[in-house]
């Protein structure tokens, strides 16, 4: 990934992923993640924040503070929960223009696609876009 200094935490992601060749090692990580992730509050279960195109319920909004963005999110699957905990993770405290300009191919990357659903797949990336899409509104 281009620019290590600036997407530190989501290399960081990646690379843990990466690492593993077990999908089901990968998937427990997901999990884990998705363990960790913070309950937001009960604002942030607005239909402007919903991500399309996802079997589950998933939630996503930012904050932007000193120019940084603020993520937070929500989802009623563990894994989907997982995938946002991923992404706030690694989008946390970057500008709305490096959200903007991330390439998806971090995703394939990961190598979660072999551990996930066509369907959690498609969610993963629509994750991303909703947050890219967020992240467009601050510029």
């Amino acid at each position: 990934m281009e620019n290590q200094e600036k997407y530190y935490n989501l290399s960081k992601l990646v690379e843990k992923l990466k690492k593993s060749e077990d999908p089901k090692r990968k998937y427990e990580y997901i999990l884990w993640l998705g363990k960790k992730l913070k309950e937001p509050g009960s604002e942030i279960l607005v239909e402007e924040n919903k991500v399309k195109g996802c079997v589950s319920e998933v939630f996503v909004n930012a904050n932007i503070k000193g120019g940084k963005l603020f993520w937070e999110g929500y989802s009623d699957a563990l894994i989907t929960k997982g995938l946002l905990a991923f992404l706030i993770t690694g989008l946390n405290e970057l500008t709305p223009n490096e959200v903007v300009k991330i390439d998806k191919k971090f995703i394939e990357d990961t190598g979660l696609k072999a551990s996930l659903t066509p369907s959690r797949s498609n969610g993963f990336l629509n994750i991303l876009l909703k947050m890219q899409s967020k992240a467009n509104e601050f510029l």
